[in-house]
């Protein structure tokens, strides 16, 4: 028996188009690494120290020294993936942050090139330019997790399972959030039509490759520790990442958000600002696809269900944190926050005054996050809290 499905949504890039994603990218790099260079020249400071704030420090200890190098149960709360290639560097003398930072713009690269293809150049354009871009360019997951979790998601668009688990195996071993990848691919199965029944019981079994790394850290991790928890008890421990009812997670945050907050870090409230109004954009974005995929379903396409539950389930994981923390990171990973930018982007209104006006806000909204990249680049590499 035989699948029959409808056809991918996936764009194709132009030759333009390639052209266009490859300016971004080194436009974008550019502008972040200059931002550096500045606070560099007028600080005194190293740019390796500049790019190893935060989280930098814990995948420098894992690298270094694994697990067993964890005193106070932290370092369980990363997973391996990312530390094993930053060990790799040091094994051949390359320091952390230089094979962090080739790895974030490799893969950032790797990543762009994953979203032309899923929701044309624009996608890929907006995606570098995004806000917290500064984090796909520091020894930081996300460029890693996203060329993964990317290109498993257009392999699976495209109906080639097989990558497509394996590359979400890869993601799987990066970040927890690989876990919401294995999710929103099985909601991709189960509600593509037109699927044989068999067809799609293989692709669901499928995807046990990608969950065995799950299962694998979690089974070391107990060796360790005797623990089953002992991942969620470090997020909590170390970043207050309790089990809290959304609402009170929402009321949680209010204090954080008003000025002058945090006396000592002035920062700080504008930060945890930008968390709210990025939980605001997921449901936003978890709407847009809802809406989109019943359109589609009329249309004979794909809907976009499994794309609604990969951004709506982080959504919903951040809200029942203790407060919303790290949601500005996040929107990194939400794929289909940016085919929808893009999409809006190539809006073509009926007269030409409304398409003066369209353009308008499309430059305005591009160079609104081009400031917002500048300065949450400021951010991370000045060392404020930066999401």
């Amino acid at each position: 028996m035989t699948a029959t499905t409808a056809a991918p949504t996936t764009v194709e890039p132009t030759r333009d188009g390639t052209r266009l994603v490859v300016q971004a990218w080194l436009a974008s790099r550019g502008l972040i690494a200059l931002v550096g260079l500045v606070l560099a020249v007028s600080t005194g400071r190293s740019v390796t120290e500049m790019v190893s704030n935060w989280d930098v420090q814990h995948f420098s200890r894992l690298a270094a020294g694994g697990y067993w190098a964890d005193a106070d149960g932290t370092l369980m709360a990363f997973f391996p993936g990312f530390p094993g290639l930053l060990a790799l560097g040091l094994g051949v003398g390359v320091p952390v942050a230089v094979t962090g930072v080739v790895v974030s713009l490799a893969c950032s690269a790797v990543a762009a090139g994953a979203l032309a293809r899923l929701g044309g150049p624009a996608a890929a354009v907006a995606w570098l330019f995004a806000p917290t871009a500064v984090f796909t360019v520091v020894p930081y997951t996300e460029s890693l997790f996203c060329a993964a979790a990317f290109w498993a998601w257009e392999r699976a668009r495209s109906d080639r399972w097989v990558a497509a688990v394996l590359l979400a195996a890869v993601a799987c071993s990066v970040r927890v959030s690989g876990l919401f990848l294995i999710g929103a691919l099985a909601v991709m199965i189960i509600t593509t039509p037109r699927v044989a029944a068999v067809v799609r019981a293989r692709r669901l079994a499928l995807l046990l490759v990608p969950a065995a790394v799950i299962g694998v850290f979690a089974t070391y991790l107990h060796a360790l520790t005797g623990s089953w928890t002992a991942w969620y008890h470090a997020q909590s421990t170390g970043w207050v990442r309790e089990l809290t009812w959304p609402w009170q997670s929402f009321l949680n945050t209010i204090p954080a958000v008003v000025p002058g907050a945090y006396a000592d870090h002035p920062w700080w409230a504008a930060v945890f600002r930008g968390e709210m109004v990025s939980m605001a954009v997921g449901l936003l974005v978890v709407i847009w696809a809802l809406v989109r995929s019943v359109k589609l379903l009329r249309a004979g396409k794909r809907p976009l269900w499994g794309e609604a539950a990969w951004v709506g389930v982080q959504v919903l994981a951040f809200s029942l944190s203790y407060w919303f923390f790290s949601v500005n990171r996040a929107t990194l990973l939400w794929f289909p926050l940016w085919i929808m930018l893009a999409e809006w982007t190539r809006r073509r209104p009926r007269t030409a005054a409304a398409g003066v006006r369209h353009r308008s806000l499309v430059g305005v909204a591009f160079a609104l996050e081009v400031v917002l990249m500048l300065w949450w680049s400021w951010l991370f590499f000045t060392g404020h809290w930066a999401s």
